[in-house]
């Protein structure tokens, strides 16, 4: 290879480099602030942004909701020992309080959305009748189709309440109260198209008419190239990540949303059991409805005592 040529993943190192500079000196950095997690790509994020802009101050504020994986919410405490920059704030309302008067999460955020809006207008919605009447197969998006084994959920007989504001209530609201706060116009967030979903469309600038709102980075980069960075400057993170443990995505313990979530639970079961029993109940109501359809955890054997127990 010539000495001008590098590979593809530099010259995307180098582009996301150049990005982070030329955006954060051009609307200041004293306006910004990391939405840190703790997990591998705001982990990833705060490096980029530290090797775009040596000696930072940008804060780094993490939502300390309660029911982060320990091993996650221990990693960011340890950083905030070394590192001033790291904030932690805490929601102010109780999460079981907020589910029963907001709703529980199911199968993912856009489902949840559509219901919560179902649960407002009933079937007069128009858009609404679409999405149950939409054939899943012809459509694979979840916002393009309901899936026939749950199209039950929208009717009167149904009665668990299902919303998407888990984590506006809980992460969102604080961030936001806290960037006003502190005067922080712009936050920067570890958001990857390649997470799909909601995530999607993400583009690298966010705005809200002609103002800027959010800046995301790593939106155009993909999970392979997160592994190269990751191992190529030796960034620190989470052992949650590694193995035995092998998580691939983390975010809240047993969250409803996870298409994996009887393989998180069955790896919370064999290392952290407490974690696992904390899951139970803190999204119990889900858990049954899952179980019962046999969807996404498995199915309850009626027959089995052990099950039943």
């Amino acid at each position: 290879m010539k000495p001008s040529e590098i590979s593809e993943n530099e010259f995307i190192l180098s582009d996301r480099l150049q990005k982070i500079h030329q955006i954060i000196t051009q609307y200041g950095e004293d306006n910004f602030y990391i939405s840190f997690s703790g997990g591998k790509d705001s982990t990833v994020l705060s490096a980029l942004v530290d090797i775009a802009l040596p000696n930072n101050k940008i804060p780094r504020v993490y939502a300390d909701t309660g029911i982060e994986l320990n091993m996650v919410r221990n990693f960011v405490y340890d950083i905030q020992k070394k590192d001033g920059r790291v904030v932690i704030i805490k929601p102010s309302v109780p999460i079981k309080q907020m589910l029963d008067a907001q709703g529980y999460p199911f199968k993912s955020k856009e489902y949840s959305a559509i219901h919560k809006h179902f649960e407002k207008t009933g079937l007069k919605t128009h858009w609404i009748k679409q999405y149950l009447q939409c054939d899943e197969q012809k459509n694979k998006l979840d916002m393009y189709a309901c899936p026939k084994i749950l199209r039950y959920q929208f009717t009167d007989d149904f009665n668990l309440k299902i919303s998407d504001d888990c984590c506006k209530e809980l992460k969102e609201k604080p961030l936001k109260q806290w960037q006003k706060l502190n005067n922080k116009p712009y936050a920067i967030l570890g958001i990857m198209r390649s997470e799909g979903g909601r995530r999607n469309h993400a583009k690298c600038l966010a705005f809200s008419g002609n103002k800027l709102k959010s800046f995301h980075p790593l939106s155009v980069i993909s999970k392979d190239w997160e592994n190269w960075f990751i191992s190529k400057y030796n960034i620190k993170i989470c052992d949650i990540y590694k193995p035995p443990y092998n998580f691939e995505r983390t975010g809240c313990k047993g969250c409803p949303f996870n298409p994996k979530l009887q393989q998180s639970l069955d790896i919370l079961e064999k290392y952290f059991p407490n974690e696992r029993k904390q899951c139970e109940i803190i999204w119990k109501p889900v858990y049954n409805e899952y179980r019962r359809l046999g969807y996404r955890l498995k199915k309850v054997d009626t027959n089995n005592d052990t099950n039943n127990k």
